[in-house]
């Protein structure tokens, strides 16, 4: 409970901050100004990149888990790749390919790339366990195809949906790399923006409190939308859904998962290459390249240790105990799902300057600004690897004269083991690519793969910023392919330990289902 409350402190010290010269300065500081203007872009931002994400990820997960789609294994984990790379690698190649088309189209094109991916495989994998027998009584009661899909097997995967939906919404207002590179307002760059324009950090402070409440009325209202769905009544059916033949579709389905693939896959990795070769013959030095990926991995690596040992605790106690202490704890740990970095790594600074000068600038302040930021990752992943242990294990240790503290260490830690050391490795991994906290908070004269990347791209040093990117790229291939894995693309995956944001909202709509 104690490093969940120490998690509260920027937050606290950042509401405190923007409250400093009373409630009317903080209002005239909303009303006047950019600060509607900023608001109203992120608003359009985030409505349409969630709304074509939503439709592009359903479609893609129907067309490769319940019809006849050739290669639809190999297409499905393909489709996983743009997981791979970080937005702000997406938005510097965007820019570095096509600075014609910038501003909201570019930003909508980018972040649609990286974030469909977080519907398709929720509703990939909510399509492969859905219960066939409803769609088979709706087509016996006389309805087609098409109205048992859209009327029954759609509506029972809507929680999925949903929660992916929401896994968009919240990346989406989190931006800070890809929008500010392709010349978007957004709240978050406007953030960065008065940050850096003056002394006078008020103003950021207001406008991050701004950006925090428009992302809890995001996950306020998503779950609003999932209230009253259930995803199976009963028992169901034993058995797995019919693919259902495309025939003559078959052309156009595929040229639609081709387009996908070629603008999503395809364009950026060739993209990519093209700028390391130009990078190459410009003989660009590879030396502060390692240098950056050093720092990043100790860095990440640090990290990942603390987040992961503050986890442990919470993650089992919100598995085995349903009491009111484990729920408050867990909530309070995963109120980091809500925060953008950009507002974290402001809020830490803040703290750091008035509370710890002496930490200001150093790696323990960067840490702490990632433990916030990723412990409800860490917790969710924790949860779910202990909840995938039968409980009955536990009782038949116990009732052999095993304490508790011994079934722990025999039974439930050798079980939970590679579940809690992936979710080691997703913090880790998503350490390394944070940018806005890390811009922030990084050491004087220390370089991350992410920092050293956005310095060569805003002075439009391409060829420069490209050894850097194809490292961070290198390095996000493994998060890809786990994803991918846990949620059925590759060999046995069981949908349990889903990393990153996914984790949490997973194990949210198993709450949510279990209340109902």
């Amino acid at each position: 409970m104690l490093a969940c409350s120490a998690t509260l402190i920027p937050l606290v010290y950042l509401v405190i901050r923007a409250g400093e010269r009373g409630p009317g300065y903080a209002l005239e500081v909303v009303r006047t100004g950019r600060s509607a203007e900023l608001l109203a872009n992120t608003v359009v931002l985030v409505v349409l990149v969630t709304a074509i994400s939503v439709v592009v990820g359903v479609a893609l997960a129907w067309l490769t888990v319940r019809t006849d789609l050739p290669g639809a294994p190999v297409i499905g984990a393909l489709l996983c790749v743009p997981l791979a790379m970080p937005s702000y690698v997406l938005g510097y190649l965007w820019v570095a390919d096509f600075p014609q088309v910038m501003g909201l189209p570019g930003s909508v094109i980018v972040l649609t790339i990286s974030c469909y991916p977080y519907v398709f495989l929720p509703a990939a994998a909510a399509l492969r366990t859905v219960d066939p027998g409803l769609e088979e009584v709706a087509r016996s009661l006389g309805r087609g195809t098409a109205r048992a899909v859209l009327g029954v097997t759609l509506r029972q995967i809507r929680p999925a949906v949903a929660a992916g939906g929401l896994l968009v919404a919240l990346y989406t207002l989190s931006d800070f790399g890809a929008v500010a590179m392709l010349r978007y307002e957004a709240f978050t760059v406007g953030i960065y923006h008065s940050y850096r324009a003056s002394f006078d950090r008020v103003p950021a402070a207001v406008l991050a409190c701004v950006l925090i409440l428009v992302a809890l009325v995001v996950m306020v209202g998503e779950r609003r939308a999932r209230r009253g769905e259930v995803a199976r009544v009963g028992g169901g059916v034993d058995s797995v859904p019919d693919r259902l033949p495309l025939g003559w579709r078959r052309l156009p389905a595929l040229a639609v998962v081709a387009a996908v693939l070629a603008g999503g896959v395809a364009a950026p990795l060739i993209g990519l290459f093209r700028w390391v070769r130009a990078a190459a013959e410009v003989d660009v030095s590879w030396g502060p390249v390692l240098a950056a990926a050093g720092t990043t991995a100790s860095v990440s690596g640090i990290a990942a240790l603390v987040t992961i040992v503050l986890a442990l605790p919470i993650g089992v106690l919100a598995a085995r105990s349903g009491g009111p202490l484990s729920r408050t704890t867990e909530a309070v740990a995963q109120i980091g799902f809500a925060l953008p970095g950009i507002t974290v790594g402001l809020a830490v600074v803040f703290v750091g300057i008035r509370l710890v000068p002496g930490l200001y600038q150093r790696v323990p302040m960067l840490v702490f600004a990632y433990v916030v930021l990723f412990l409800p990752l860490a917790v969710g992943v924790v949860r779910s690897a202990v909840d995938a242990i039968p409980t009955a294990l536990e009782d038949a240790s116990e009732s052999l004269g095993s304490g508790r503290v011994r079934t722990f260490l025999r039974v439930v830690a050798p079980l939970a083991a590679p579940g809690v050391l992936a979710g080691g490795s997703l913090v880790f991994l998503s350490v390394a690519k944070e940018l806005p906290a890390t811009l922030l908070l990084r050491p004087t004269g220390a370089e991350t793969l992410a920092s050293a990347m956005w310095a060569h791209t805003e002075v439009a040093a391409y060829s420069q910023a490209a050894p850097y990117a194809a490292m961070l790229v290198a390095v996000a291939v493994i998060p890809a392919a786990v994803l991918g894995r846990s949620f059925g693309w590759g060999s046995g995956g069981s949908g349990r330990g889903v990393p990153e944001r996914a984790a949490i909202a997973a194990q949210a709509e198993r709450t949510e289902v279990g209340r109902r």
